[in-house]
């Protein structure tokens, strides 16, 4: 079954999913689930929310210090609508249990290494070398 999850995923999560309703209905099968990659798909599942997340914040974030940094450029509308917009998709996304694990002084350095350095021929007036942030104020919470 594990050459199955290399070779065709889609297949593979089919079949898991009938063997894993089988069972929990109590019926006899004939193969064992493949825990392995099983328990592997169920954590990646909470990695990969998180991520999505944090993606989101990256994004906020960047669009912020665009604003920031360029305050007269005529697109400092749209970046502060997309930050806020982002910041929307991020909160709906975020549970509690994402706030040990959301390590917004990496996420902030990031949208800071993302910033452009240049825009129109100009550099970006100074930002906040930190998150100037909470993760609460963040989402909005």
């Amino acid at each position: 079954m594990s050459d199955l999850y290399d070779a065709d995923i889609l297949l593979w999560s089919e079949r898991q999913s009938t063997l894993l309703r089988r069972i929990d209905a109590g019926e006899p099968v004939n193969e064992p689930p493949d825990w392995a990659n099983i328990i592997e798909e169920v954590e990646s599942v909470g990695r990969e929310q998180l991520h999505a997340v944090e993606s989101l914040l990256i994004q906020a974030l960047l669009h912020t210090l665009k604003a920031e940094g360029w305050p007269n450029s005529r697109d400092v509308e749209n970046w502060l609508a997309d930050a806020r917009g982002f910041r929307v998709q991020a909160r709906r996304r975020f549970v509690p249990s994402m706030r040990q694990k959301t390590d917004l002084a990496g996420i902030y350095a990031d949208a800071l290494r993302a910033l452009r350095t240049r825009l129109v021929g100009q550099a970006p007036q100074p930002v906040a070398p930190a998150c100037p942030m909470t993760l609460d104020e963040l989402l909005g919470v």
